[in-house]
């Protein structure tokens, strides 16, 4: 991942998040929506997480950063970080207190008194040796005397161990709680948001700073720390504290008060060495944006070379030479940064070698202290083993409040992802809830259209027609004239651009697409194949179903699959091979590795994803049924059953009569005279509609298809 590169027009993709006007954000979380001039800074009102969260990715040019990309310590993003703070730390760590408030109390307690531990163990350590300088000097020395001091210390380093033992056992139980809790709830908000939503560069922005934040917890996130290691800060505060109290308890008198300076300096002195050496804390942000743009498009480039994915597409087109010349200049730039970093890092003052001198020099406060006559061996050795972990406390204090800092923009990131709004929800005072028809769905399009996000011309443009209920819809028409995607909008998967769509009398737009979606099925042409047994790919059209063998079974023969599951090896705990496509894994599944996985024709897997749509066809609240090329791998004999299923099902057992509408895209016109309707789509539009017969007596477009078939 590219730490620092950024993105152009930020506030043009941010324009794109509410140029409908249905924005999916709480109202609170508006931003301006016009794009800015370079020379411009905005200035929003920052009054929750989500402002704060983006305007500390806002460079001073109106660019963004990338998702992961360091904050500077600066004024402004220190003001961000107190509002997000405000807005949501306190409910967040609040949330992870109560899961295991007792236990996260005490992870808190034991963590205070383990920052103690080093400056008592240093304490204890003075005594042994003072008391050992004392009984040599003196000619009294005992092995017994010894070996009870020894015991002593044995005895508190046995403590520390299981106290050590019991804290960490006792953090790894809060830690695993609050693991779960961030992870539920980021797949939470995942699968809860839809395509719209998905499809929006700021969100996918705001839910890959979520993600590094939830990955945190479990140390493979932003820094490999975790958020609730703010704990660490204090107490590695309690650990300085209690350190500089030893010191001063050895400090008095003028000249103890020099030493102490004297030792402070050559102990800090390496820290400003390394400042002034080099004044940037993290490398990324030594980038200029346009090193930090051809960093971005250096690794856009590779995956596009390394990804087999695209390998058609790049001959096809034959985009090697393009891809080459635009990796190998934007490679120039990346390099040339850092040629320019390591001339900064081969300056002088970075090439001089302090570490002798300065060990020599954090000896002078020893000969300084030897010339008093309180001074012992003990509590030199104290003395100057305290100023040295009270040095590498700060640093480590210093950067870990450095990391705490970038944690809390990726967790107003997190916050925020759990207000996000799914664009095709509705709003509340405008829902209905779906009733449906015993005579199956009624369908009204008037004036639909629908562009792509980044393209210009629009993929459907002024759809009209009506389906009544009960009735059956073909639609036919060439590759590319809008078939597929008119079924998405019927399915709610994604949203129109203008005109109405009305189901059962009532805007589609007015029903939770979760509530829609509970009243109708369908198989779309680009089906999901996944990793996983068979009963689970059939199973999953309809999930509560997943543990009916006999629901499962029924579905896979209605879709003629009976002799596809029976050839396999091991029948529906198959698991089927899908290379290049979802991997799938389920606890229990019954069946695990390679040796057991088994790959599917295109036909075979065709009548699986007929059967998931099955699964759910046959219930009473279902009344519209979807099906998008769904025989196109499967012969004339094969198609015409699966058609006469779909046909029965779509009636009453007892009386014959229509009960659910149904909705089918085909290649092959024969199969669309069985329809009421038939809709001849070109261009994006519905250039004819009617009838099978009423088509053909029009003698235009449908009907040269037609004969030109038969």
């Amino acid at each position: 991942m590219c730490m620092s590169a950024v993105h152009r027009g930020p506030w043009s993709s941010m324009h794109q998040l509410f140029k409908t006007g249905r924005a999916w954000f709480p109202e609170e979380y508006y931003l301006p929506s016009q794009p800015l001039k370079h020379s411009e800074k905005p200035q929003p009102s920052v009054e929750s997480a989500y402002d704060a969260w983006l305007e500390s990715r806002v460079l001073p040019r109106g660019e963004l950063l990338v998702p992961g990309a360091h904050r500077s310590f600066s004024l402004c993003n220190v003001k961000l970080a107190s509002v997000i703070v405000r807005r949501c730390a306190v409910g967040f760590f609040a949330h992870i207190l109560s899961l295991h408030p007792v236990r996260t109390a005490l992870m808190m307690a034991l963590n205070i008194v383990r920052s103690i531990f080093p400056a008592f163990r240093g304490y204890s350590q003075a005594l042994i040796i003072d008391e050992l300088q004392s009984l040599v000097t003196s000619g009294n020395f005992t092995w017994s005397r010894l070996l009870h001091l020894i015991t002593t210390e044995l005895v508190r380093r046995i403590f520390e161990s299981v106290l050590d033992s019991f804290a960490a056992s006792n953090e790894t139980i809060v830690m695993d709680s609050a693991r779960f809790y961030v992870e539920y709830v980021q797949m939470e908000q995942r699968v809860r948001l839809d395509i719209p939503t998905l499809s929006d560069p700021v969100v996918r922005d705001l839910l890959h700073e979520s993600d590094l934040f939830a990955r945190s917890f479990s140390g493979s996130g932003f820094g490999l720390l975790s958020p609730l290691d703010f704990i660490r800060i204090i107490s590695l505060a309690t650990e300085i504290l209690s350190h500089a109290l030893l010191i001063m308890s050895l400090t008095g008198g003028a000249t103890h008060y020099g030493v102490l300076l004297l030792s402070i300096f050559s102990a800090t002195l390496p820290l400003f060495v390394t400042w002034f050496g080099c004044p940037q804390t993290h490398a990324e942000s030594l980038y200029t944006p346009r090193e930090a743009k051809a960093a971005d498009r250096q690794e856009k480039m590779r995956n596009l070379a390394y990804n087999d994915a695209h390998r058609p597409e790049i001959q096809v087109f034959g985009l090697s030479s393009w891809i080459l010349s635009t990796w190998a200049s934007a490679r120039k730039v990346v390099l040339d940064s850092e040629q320019s970093q390591q001339f900064r890092d081969s300056s002088l003052l970075s090439k001089l070698n302090f570490s002798d001198f300065l060990f020599a020099l954090q000896n002078i406060p020893l000969v300084l202290l030897l010339q008093t006559s309180s001074a012992s061996l003990g509590s030199l050795t104290l003395y100057r083993s305290s100023i040295q972990s009270v040095i590498l406390a700060s640093r480590n204090l210093l950067a870990t409040s450095q990391m705490v800092f970038q944690g809390i923009f990726f967790m107003s990131a997190f916050c925020a992802g759990k207000t996000l709004k799914p664009r095709l929800q509705p709003d509340e005072e405008d829902a209905v809830c779906y009733q449906p028809s015993p005579r199956g769905a009624s369908i009204t399009a008037c004036g639909l259209s629908y562009t792509y996000p980044g393209c210009s011309e629009p993929a459907l443009k002024d759809v009209n027609f009506t389906l009544q209920s009960g009735e059956t819809l073909a639609i036919v028409g060439y590759n590319g004239s809008g078939k597929s995607t008119l079924a998405k909008i019927l399915l709610r998967v994604v949203d129109h651009d203008l005109g109405d769509l009305s189901i059962n009398g009532f805007d589609i737009r007015r029903y939770n697409p979760s509530d829609y979606h509970q009243h109708l099925t369908a198989v779309f042409q680009g089906f999901s194949k996944f990793n996983t047994t068979v009963r689970e790919n059939v199973g999953m059209g309809r999930a509560e179903k997943l543990r009916s063998r006999a629901t499962i079974e029924t579905a896979i023969h209605l879709a003629e699959a009976d002799n596809v599951v029976n050839s396999l090896p091991y029948g529906l705990r198959t698991i089927l091979e899908t290379p290049g496509f979802e991997s799938m894994s389920y606890s229990g599944s019954g069946c695990t590795g390679s040796s057991r996985q088994h790959g599917l024709s295109g036909g075979e897997w065709q009548r699986v994803a007929i059967a998931r749509a099955f699964m759910r066809a046959n219930e009473p609240q279902v009344d519209l049924l979807l099906f998008d090329e769904p025989t196109s791998s499967l012969d004339a004999h094969a198609q015409n059953q699966i058609f006469d299923t779909i046909d029965k099902m779509s009636r009453s057992p007892t009386t014959g009569e229509r009960i659910k509408s149904c909705v089918f895209i085909t290649h092959r016109l024969s199969t669309a005279r069985r329809a009421d309707k038939v809709a001849l789509m070109k261009n994006g539009t519905i250039s004819e509609f009617g009838t099978h017969d009423e088509l053909l007596q029009m003698n235009g477009a449908y009907a040269a298809l037609y004969r030109a078939s038969v």
